[in-house]
C-alpha cells in the first residue's frame, strides 16, 4: 500500500490548526504519515497539538520561515508521495484516496492535484468553489503562473531531486517548486469534487504581504527562463503596481 506523507507547517493559528488536523486524520486513505512542525507558536497551538501526539509526529522548534519548515517536513517524510496543507487550509475526506488512485494510474507524473477548489471563511463555511487549471510548464511559465497547492502531491523522489523548497522565497514558494518539479514529468488533473478548500482571511500572508507576494513571483517566473513579453510577467507587473496605487490611496 502506498504511504503518503503530509506536512504542516505551523505558527500561531490556534483557531485553525485543529480543522486541518482531523482533515488529514480523517482521510478515507489510511497509509498516511503526518508530520506537523511548529515554530513555537506564542497562542494556543501547543494546547491543540497535545492532543494529537499520539497520531502524529510533531515537532516544536525555532524555523527560519514557512519554506524551511516544510522542507524540514519534506526530510523526514518516508512516503512514496507527499505534500504539504497549511494550518489555515483544509483537505476533504477523499482527498489523498483520490490523489494515489491518479497516482496509480500515472506514475510517471511529477503533480497530481485537482483543479476544483473550495474557498472558505474564518468560520469554515464556504465562501465560493472555483477552477484553476494548470496544463504544463510552458502554460505555468508564460501564461498564467497561479497554482493550486491545497491538495496537491508530489512524487518524494522528484522533490528531493529539485533539493526540496527554496527556503530564501517565502510567499511562493510552491510556484518555484511546480516549475522545477515539471522538469521531471507531467501534470495530472484528478478532476471532479475538490479536494481541498483554501482559507480567506485577513492575515493570510497574501493578503498581509501583497507587494511582496508579487515581487516573488517576477523573481521566481524570470529565474526559471519567463521573458518580459510572456503574459505571466505583464499580469504580475500589473498586479504590483495596482497593489502599489491601492497602498498609497490608503496612506493619503
Amino acid at each position: 500500500m502506498i504511504k503518503v506523507s503530509i506536512i504542516t507547517p505551523s505558527y500561531n493559528q490556534g483557531q485553525f490548526i485543529e480543522a486541518t488536523i482531523n482533515s488529514v486524520l480523517n482521510q478515507t486513505y489510511k497509509n498516511i504519515e503526518y508530520i506537523i512542525l511548529d515554530a513555537c507558536s506564542t497562542d494556543n497551538t501547543a494546547d491543540v497539538l497535545e492532543k494529537y501526539r499520539h497520531k502524529a509526529a510533531i515537532i516544536c522548534e525555532k524555523d527560519k520561515g514557512q519554506s524551511d519548515a516544510i522542507n524540514k517536513g519534506f526530510k523526514m517524510a518516508s512516503g512514496e508521495l507527499v505534500g504539504w496543507i497549511n494550518s489555515d487550509d483544509l483537505l476533504y475526506p477523499d482527498c489523498v484516496e483520490r490523489i494515489v488512485a491518479a497516482y496509480q494510474a500515472n506514475a510517471q507524473a511529477a503533480i497530481y492535484y485537482n483543479s476544483n477548489y473550495s474557498v472558505i471563511d474564518t468560520d469554515g463555511q464556504l465562501i465560493s468553489e472555483s477552477t484553476l487549471n494548470v496544463y504544463n510548464r510552458e502554460y505555468l511559465l508564460r501564461r498564467k503562473f497561479d497554482v493550486l497547492q491545497p491538495g496537491s502531491f508530489y512524487v518524494s523522489e522528484n522533490v528531493r531531486k529539485v533539493n526540496y523548497l527554496d527556503d530564501k522565497i517565502h510567499y511562493c514558494m510552491d510556484l518555484d517548486l511546480w516549475l522545477k518539479l515539471l522538469n521531471f514529468g507531467g501534470i495530472v488533473d484528478i478532476k471532479g469534487t475538490a479536494i481541498a478548500a483554501y482559507r480567506e482571511w485577513e492575515l493570510t500572508k497574501t493578503s498581509t504581504g501583497a507587494e511582496r507576494f508579487y515581487k516573488n513571483i517576477y523573481d521566481v517566473l524570470i529565474k526559471h527562463g519567463a521573458k518580459i513579453t510572456d503574459k505571466s510577467i505583464r499580469n504580475v507587473l500589473v498586479l504590483y503596481a495596482k497593489n502599489l496605487v491601492k497602498t498609497k490611496l490608503k496612506l493619503s
